[in-house]
């Protein structure tokens, strides 16, 4: 039988800080009102394009997986905040990579489109279809931000995570998978002027996030209820079997309302939102990351991934996590310099916004 193993992780987190004190000049908030409603103390800031955070990323995971990029046969680029539409993002990670031989795709779910484009990936390498495959979560999602929005400016960070995948004869890797999208939904979360449709009807392109936080919150802690409990009986798994548990960094709120839906203990949680914000299709390769950094992830562990996004999508994932929990190899691959601070680079961004406007 043929098992889809992770054997290879990367994360790329631009260096630049936006903290909620720094975003106490530019709105009326507080640390203390934001850090209440999200657990967020701290968001990263790009300089870069999410293609390049990808890059990063995902050579890092090929170093770690000791994988050559010309030897993979896949690359699958999940991402909320494209660089471009036509052709996909994915394909300049190709070149970039020097990936020759892979099939190439962008995939948007929203926040679950990682687990997504991870549950897919596996199926093909388990049907045989494919052996190697990269699996990138990117965003930028600090450049689609309307600073006049605290409910929903403030969540929002950028960065980008990355999983190696191959084929293996070991009895690890993904071996449970639930996606869905809650019908009647879609106005709950949406960017509606990010897109053709505006364009085709000549509307200015004022991009900015629709929220609807209460209902948001209750269709999350459904969603991602349902995803788990659907995963962990598909697989065979109970409660007390589960090692890690790595949600989608949303809302702390959430996570904590999901977990007591699940009755498990919040020790076995990764949290990274306090230092990093909601970095949509991301967020979980880089919270995997730092709990390989910190040494809780062991061989054997069983291992839930489950994520929510705007459509509304929801996804689980089940896996068991191979031998190894050190990377293979290392690289000196940096995003480059970055001259401004976090608060910097978005005050930049809120006068640009506001020269378009003029």
């Amino acid at each position: 039988m043929i098992h889809a193993e992770i054997t290879g992780w990367g994360r790329c987190l631009p260096p630049a800080v936006l903290s909620n004190r720094d975003i106490e000049t530019i709105m009326d908030t507080s640390d203390e009102w934001i850090f209440s409603r999200s657990g967020i103390r701290e968001r990263r800031i790009s300089h870069v394009t999410g293609a390049e955070l990808g890059v990063v990323a995902g050579t890092r995971a090929l170093a770690a997986a000791g994988v050559a990029a010309a030897d993979v046969d896949m690359i699958v680029y999940a991402t909320s905040s494209p660089d471009e539409l036509i052709p996909n993002t994915a394909s300049i990670v190709q070149n970039r990579l020097g990936a020759l031989h892979a099939g190439v795709l962008d995939i948007n779910a929203a926040c679950s489109g990682f687990l997504y484009a991870f549950n897919m990936v596996s199926d093909m390498i388990r049907a045989g279809s494919i052996r190697t495959a990269l699996v990138i979560g990117s965003e930028r999602l600090s450049s689609l931000m309307n600073w006049s929005r605290r409910e929903s400016a403030v969540l929002f960070g950028d960065g980008a995570g990355a999983f190696v995948l191959q084929a293996s004869a070991h009895a690890s890797g993904f071996f449970a998978g639930k996606l869905g999208c809650v019908p009647g939904t879609r106005e709950l979360l949406a960017i509606p002027d990010f897109g053709l449709d505006a364009i085709a009807q000549y509307r200015p392109l004022d991009i900015s996030i629709d929220f609807s936080g209460p209902e948001i919150f209750k269709h999350a802690v459904k969603g991602m209820g349902d995803a788990c409990e659907a995963v962990l009986t598909q697989g065979g798994v109970q409660l007390h079997e589960l090692d890690l548990i790595v949600p989608h960094q949303a809302n702390l709120r959430i996570v904590e309302a999901v977990v007591r839906r699940l009755g498990v203990s919040t020790d076995k949680v990764v949290l990274t939102l306090e230092k990093y914000a909601n970095t949509s299709t991301s967020s979980i390769p880089i919270a995997l990351c730092e709990a390989l950094d910190d040494g809780r992830v062991k061989p054997g562990m069983t291992i839930l991934f489950t994520a929510f996004g705007a459509g509304l999508t929801w996804a689980a994932s089940l896996l068991r996590w191979g031998q190894r929990v050190t990377p293979l190899g290392t690289t000196d691959i940096e995003l480059p310099p970055c001259e401004q601070t976090g608060l910097e680079l978005t005050q930049a961004a809120i006068a640009r916004r506001a020269r378009q406007r003029t």
